[in-house]
């Protein structure tokens, strides 16, 4: 089985070929959207860090961002620094350019002011355009692909229906030597006694335990106080409303997307696989949070379970949205792009919805548009803070 995609310099395969205007720390936000407003269909990833942060936080926040500069939908980057950021401009360049990614970058304080920075950047951008509008799109075997899998706006057919199709998909995907990424640490509390069962090593085991332990704590300590305990429900009123009463239930539909394939990595938020198949990463459950950490993982497309709905996309990912719920999928028909909610119909089941998904999923990896990306969609990119974990 192969895909359309582009193959880079340092061997990676990528779905897509953005040109990227990445800020290295908040203060350089307006700076770079307005470079990357004067390139068509540039792509700004702007965020609210960089500086003001100290150890485990700060390199968090420079793991994530190296990563999504360096990711295979990227074909070329623009960095824009302020010049007095603790995540310096000099060290994110020279991380992306040992991988061979083409790589600017521009420094606010350097220009004189943001009027010449943006001025500055334009004419690197510009020049950047040429080189990743040469990138041709080429047949890679599917076992390079590597998908994310998020559920987002869970309700009671999340669990029954549109998790346990891309938990297929999933199994499919790995069979043919391709990875998946799971997360949502705190989605999984309740059930992480199944998923023990299922890692390849005692040593996984352990970590994937110790990650739910830790959790556990952070989440105790956040709610312990009475003041607090009106702000103490782990699951939303959507989720509620849906059908879903405990965060145990959730669980328990939550880890059908991981399907049925060995757990062969356990990674922190934003570090790249190590292992091939499927792998969890350790990040908050909260939607934007979780894929982009899946994204700086190296998943170049995501697969989103949503019951209640959503419309919410990734700047430099495909986000493939789809539900459980056929009465959400005829409201939102324009955000959603797979109704898996045929499986309680008995139209279709969850071999052959899974399958759907999949042969979907390769259309998606060799060019076409999912609805997020053709809407514009791009609110799921947000790097957390350490010290807020669990919030």
């Amino acid at each position: 089985m192969k895909f359309m995609g582009y193959r880079r310099s340092d061997g990676s395969a990528g779905v897509r070929n953005y040109l990227a205007v990445i800020p290295s720390v908040f203060c350089a936000n307006k700076v770079a959207e307005q470079i990357a407003l004067s390139i068509k269909d540039a792509v700004c990833l702007t965020h609210s860090v960089g500086c003001s942060q100290v150890g485990e936080d700060l390199e968090q926040t420079a793991r994530t961002l190296k990563n999504l500069a360096t990711h295979p939908n990227i074909g070329g980057v623009l960095i824009v620094g302020l010049g007095c950021e603790r995540f310096t401009p000099a060290e994110f360049y020279q991380a992306v350019k040992a991988t061979g990614k083409e790589v600017a970058s521009v420094v606010i304080q350097e220009e004189g002011d943001s009027l010449k920075a943006v001025a500055a950047g334009i004419e690197k951008l510009y020049k950047l355009e040429g080189v990743v509008s040469n990138y041709r799109r080429e047949e890679i075997d599917i076992s390079e692909l590597i998908i994310g899998l998020e559920c987002g706006g869970t309700d009671a057919s999340s669990g029954i229906a549109a998790n346990p199709a891309i938990g297929r998909t999933s199994d499919l995907l790995v069979e043919a030597g391709g990875s998946s990424i799971f997360s949502e640490t705190t989605e999984l509390l309740g059930a992480e006694h199944i998923l023990v069962r299922r890692c390849s090593t005692e040593e996984i085991s352990e970590k994937l335990l110790f990650s739910i332990k830790r959790t556990e704590g952070e989440l105790a300590r956040s709610t312990a106080s009475d003041k607090y305990q009106h702000r103490s429900a782990l699951i939303s009123t959507g989720n509620f409303a849906g059908g879903v009463s405990t965060v145990v239930e959730k669980a328990l539909g939550n880890i059908h997307k991981t399907g049925t394939a060995p757990i062969n990595g356990v990674i922190k938020f934003a570090e790249k696989l190590k292992a091939k198949g499927l792998n969890f990463m350790d990040t908050p459950g909260q939607d934007g949070e979780s894929t982009t950490g899946l994204v700086a993982g190296g998943a170049q497309i995501v697969l989103f379970t949503t019951g209640r709905g959503t419309p919410t996309g990734f700047p430099i990912a495909p986000v493939i949205k789809i539900t459980g719920n056929n009465e959400t999928y005829q409201k939102m028909q324009f955000n959603l792009d797979i109704n898996a909610g045929k499986i309680i119909s008995g139209i279709e089941n969850i071999n052959t919805m899974g399958e759907i998904i999949f042969d979907f999923v390769q259309q998606v990896a060799s060019g076409r548009e999912s609805k997020a990306e053709i809407l514009g969609h791009d609110e799921l990119f947000n790097i957390p803070r350490v010290l807020n974990y669990c919030s």
